[in-house]
């Protein structure tokens, strides 16, 4: 399995990627995870590689190889859409977070983004900075989206949680949880 974590820096992708290779490695399989880091302190693009199955010889994902895209925020998920193989699928938080060329008036944010991703690949939107908000913080939006990613893959919710609970500072316990059950609690949609 290819995964895919992208995001702005900030939004936890890196967290997000630790929970989702060790859920993997808890279930067996051989786990390789990879950092992409941008101008992650500025708010640029960080990617995360997560490559898990009986043998992963590679921690990269090449384009048109990543079955599955979880994108922290639309224009990162646009930027993705490349490493979607045929058949691939987006889990997408609709959050929208100008770059600096948008914030300094260089360029536009791009239009219609969630219809173009729709015209290339399967991908399920989702508003998770509420949920995450609900939760306690809005900083828990990565793990509403790894609660949403967990709820479609064939790794117990048990298991999930038992990763959380290792990752996660004992004070950010709490809302992290609540995060994780908010996103997992979505409409079940399928990956595997």
């Amino acid at each position: 399995m290819n995964i895919m974590i992208v995001g702005v820096g900030g939004q936890g992708t890196l967290l997000a990627s630790r929970i989702l290779g060790g859920a993997a490695i808890k279930k067996g399989y051989d786990v390789k995870v990879s950092e992409v880091h941008g101008m992650s302190q500025r708010g640029g693009s960080v990617v995360t590689y997560v490559k898990f199955g009986d043998k992963v010889y590679s921690p990269i994902i090449d384009k048109g190889e990543a079955d599955l895209v979880l994108a922290f925020e639309l224009l990162e998920a646009y930027r993705a859409l490349p490493f979607v193989k045929k058949g691939g699928r987006l889990l997408v938080n609709r959050q929208r977070m100008n770059p600096m060329p948008v914030i300094t008036g260089a360029m536009a944010y791009p239009e219609n983004i969630e219809e173009k991703l729709r015209e290339k690949a399967e991908v399920t939107a989702v508003d998770a900075i509420p949920l995450a908000e609900q939760a306690g913080t809005i900083k828990a939006v990565n793990v509403v989206l790894i609660g949403l990613l967990a709820r479609s893959m064939d790794i117990e919710k048990e298991v999930w949680l038992e990763v959380i609970k290792e990752c996660v500072p004992p004070k950010f316990l709490e809302m992290n949880l609540k995060a994780f059950e908010s996103g997992y609690s979505i409409k079940s949609v399928s990956v595997n």
